[in-house]
């Protein structure tokens, strides 16, 4: 089969399909994926095909950065919609020269849109496939619903799935309505949107997390899979920095700090922070920049910044991991089997940093607005003197490992 996968987001977000994408031209299958330009060169690496969709992703982010500071979703939503109208109508331009000879259309959230659109058009058969639950539950709430971490009754969860499908849905519908009436020739989706119609015709969903992290409720049916992560292994002949390994060899397994695509105009002041909290608790740090631009000016000796290392490798070198709870990194450092303390910027990483917390393997997470180097030396030190959560970890991780997300996710694709 020719498969297009459609994905564009943050490496957190690109990265899983590049995986599934790997494992399907394992298979047999030919692989395209249609993402931005910030992740040519990551496609390429592993043999697959990149189809331009226009823009970088990285904008984006940029643009909603004083948004995530004051922790407004509806805001948070509202701009990333109006950023969308403009990626739309490119992925969908893009997505149509690209698809006319495939046999199946994969996306995962932020390509949901033009992918159902595109099915439409071309009557190829196209299959959901996401990293976080979006399929209505009684089991728990939304992972997209600004709500606190406490138990709601069932209703109200089912509820919350509805809600956050359709502020997704109603942010994104003005340009999605465009792109289908300009470049695609549809009419408009339905004011109810596609969501509505995935769950009336029980349509297959993938989901490219971990059964033990996050189990399957009773009431998802058949048509759903939670087959586990999406792993991406180093890329052929990598290796890591000579002089990142000798920092390593040279003392304790120190702490990772890094907030991924997590955009930061006052790097140095976070910078500033946390090596006060890593010099709090006597532990040596290693710092990831990521689009967070943390700063490296004046770093102790104790402490080492890096660029773009792959955490499969680096994480389980780790003492413990502080990171902003996004999927990606999230399902890393739970394979490491160390504790992870989780600071959530916006968006699933709320909830995935109290997924952390309720399965016993990193402490309370500690959400962006309420970061101070004490709180953050205080998370450090009961991560690293906690011999039930470190053990919880441990064993967590390695029944993670055990999973072949990528495999099982490639027999359903295949079916």
């Amino acid at each position: 089969m020719k498969i297009t996968i459609i994905a564009p987001g943050s490496r957190g977000d690109v990265q899983p399909y590049v995986a599934l994408g790997k494992g399907l031209k394992d298979a047999g299958h030919s692989v395209q994926i249609l993402t931005t330009q910030d992740f040519r060169e990551l496609v390429i690496t592993y043999g697959l095909h990149f189809v331009d969709m226009g823009g970088q992703m990285q904008d984006v982010a940029q643009q909603v950065e004083g948004l995530i500071k004051q922790g407004s979703f509806l805001k948070i939503l509202k701009s990333m919609g109006q950023a969308a109208e403009v990626l739309v109508n490119r992925a969908s331009q893009s997505g149509l020269e690209a698809s006319q000879d495939s046999n199946r259309l994969i996306a995962g959230p932020g390509g949901l849109f033009v992918g159902l659109a595109l099915s439409e058009k071309l009557g190829i058969p196209f299959i959901p496939a996401f990293y976080f639950p979006l399929t209505p539950t009684r089991a728990f709430p939304n992972t997209l619903a600004p709500l606190p971490p406490i138990h709601l009754p069932g209703w109200a969860n089912h509820l919350s799935h509805h809600i956050a499908q359709q502020m997704l849905w109603q942010n994104y519908r003005a340009a999605d309505t465009k792109a289908r009436r300009e470049v695609l020739g549809l009419p408009p989706a339905s004011w109810w949107g596609p969501f509505a119609s995935i769950n009336r015709q029980q349509q297959t969903v993938l989901y490219g997390y971990s059964p033990l992290v996050l189990p399957p409720p009773a009431d998802w049916g058949p048509a759903v899979h939670v087959t586990g992560y999406w792993f991406l292994d180093p890329p052929a002949g990598w290796e890591p920095p000579a002089s990142l390994v000798d920092f390593l060899d040279s003392g304790s397994p120190p702490v990772f700090v890094g907030f991924g695509s997590m955009t930061n105009s006052k790097a140095e002041d976070t910078t500033r922070l946390v090596v006060d909290a890593l010099a709090r608790t006597g532990q040596r740090g290693v710092l990831s920049a990521g689009w967070g631009g943390l700063s490296q000016k004046d770093l102790p000796d104790t402490v080492r910044m890096i660029g773009s290392i792959p955490f499969s490798w680096l994480f389980s070198r780790m003492a413990a991991i502080v990171h902003h709870g996004g999927a990606g990194t999230t399902s890393v450092g739970l394979s490491a089997g160390v504790p992870s303390i989780v600071t959530p910027f916006m968006g699933d990483q709320p909830f995935w940093g109290q997924r952390v917390f309720e399965l016993g393997v990193g402490p309370r997470p500690i959400p962006l607005q309420r970061l101070t180097a004490e709180r953050l030396a205080q998370a450090i030190q009961t991560a690293l003197t906690d011999t039930a959560m470190r053990q919880q970890a441990a064993v967590l991780g390695e029944r993670i490992r055990r999973e072949n997300g990528v495999a099982r996710a490639v027999e359903v694709i295949e079916w």
